[in-house]
C-alpha cells in the first residue's frame, strides 16, 4: 500500500488529537507513531513520524511531528523525540514493518484490567470479540523502556497480534493503517470500560460459545476495516471543521 507522507502527517495528528479528545491520552506522556517508506518507497520499519516530546496531544500540528530513523536521529523536525517512546517505537517497527502505525497510551479502562492478576479482555461481548484472538500479553512489568532491550523484548511479546496488554502498564496497539489502529484503540477502551463497568456490579459475565465466537469473528475480519475507514474518515471531517490547524 503507498503511503502519501504529507496526508500521513495529518493522520497522525488527528488521531492524537482525538485521542485527546476521547481522554485516552495522559498528560504530554503517551506516543502515536506511524512508519514511513525508505527512499526506494518499501516500508522497512527504519523511520518513522511520532509526536513531539513535550507537546500536549491536543496542540499537535502535522508539522510539528518529528521523523526520525531507528538509530534515533531526527530527519525532519525542529522537536526531540522522548526516550521511552523512541526505544518502544524503533524496535517494534524494525520487528513488524506492517505495523504502519503503532499507538501506546494508558488510557484508563484498558489499563485497569493490566492491573489485575492475569488480567484479560474477556470474549463476553460485541466490542471484545472485535479483538477474539489478537490480543497478546506481557504478565511482567520491567520498568520504564529506557533500552533497546526492553523495545525488544516488548516487540517479542506482540508476535504476530495486533494489541499487546502491558502488565501494570497500559496497552499498544498496531495496524496497518491510521485508520485501521484508531479504530482499534477507541474500541479497545470501549470494550474495557464496559467489562470494568460489569465487574464493579460483582455479577458474573456471560458466556459466548465457540461456536457464536467463531462466527463473529469471521463477520468482524470483514466488517472491521469498512468500520475504521468510515470512522477514522468521519473524525477528520470533523477536525477539518473544528481545528483545520492541525493539518499544518
Amino acid at each position: 500500500m503507498a503511503i502519501d507522507y504529507h496526508e500521513a502527517r495529518a493522520d497522525l495528528a488527528a488521531a492524537l488529537r482525538w485521542a485527546c479528545r476521547y481522554s485516552l491520552h495522559e498528560g504530554v506522556d503517551n506516543h502515536f507513531s506511524m512508519a514511513m517508506p525508505d527512499d526506494d518507497g518499501v516500508v522497512r520499519g527504519k523511520r518513522f513520524l511520532i509526536n513531539p516530546h513535550g507537546w500536549h496531544w491536543s496542540e499537535v500540528t502535522a508539522s510539528s511531528l518529528v521523523l526520525c530513523n531507528e538509530a534515533g536521529d531526527v530527519l525532519e523536525g525542529d522537536n526531540a523525540v522522548e526516550e521511552t517512546a523512541f526505544f518502544i517505537h524503533s524496535r517494534v517497527h524494525a520487528a513488524m514493518p506492517n505495523a504502519i502505525a503503532v499507538l501506546h497510551t494508558h488510557m484508563p479502562h484498558a489499563t485497569a484490567l493490566t492491573l489485575l492478576e492475569d488480567g484479560r479482555l474477556e470474549m463476553c461481548e460485541q466490542n471484545a470479540l472485535m479483538f477474539d484472538d489478537r490480543i497478546a500479553y506481557d504478565d511482567t512489568y520491567t520498568g520504564v523502556a529506557l533500552d533497546a532491550a526492553e523495545g525488544d523484548r516488548l516487540a517479542a511479546k506482540l508476535g504476530n497480534k495486533s494489541v499487546l496488554m502491558m502488565a501494570s502498564h497500559g496497552v499498544m496497539v498496531t495496524g496497518t493503517s491510521m485508520a485501521d489502529a484508531f479504530n482499534d484503540l477507541f474500541y479497545l477502551e470501549r470494550a474495557a470500560m464496559f467489562q470494568v463497568l460489569a465487574r464493579s456490579t460483582g455479577g458474573r459475565l456471560r458466556q459466548i460459545s465457540d461456536d457464536v465466537r467463531q462466527t463473529t469473528r469471521q463477520q468482524l475480519a470483514t466488517e472491521r476495516p469498512k468500520v475504521a475507514e468510515r470512522h477514522f474518515a468521519a473524525l477528520k471531517r470533523m477536525l477539518d471543521s473544528e481545528e483545520p490547524e492541525y493539518r499544518q
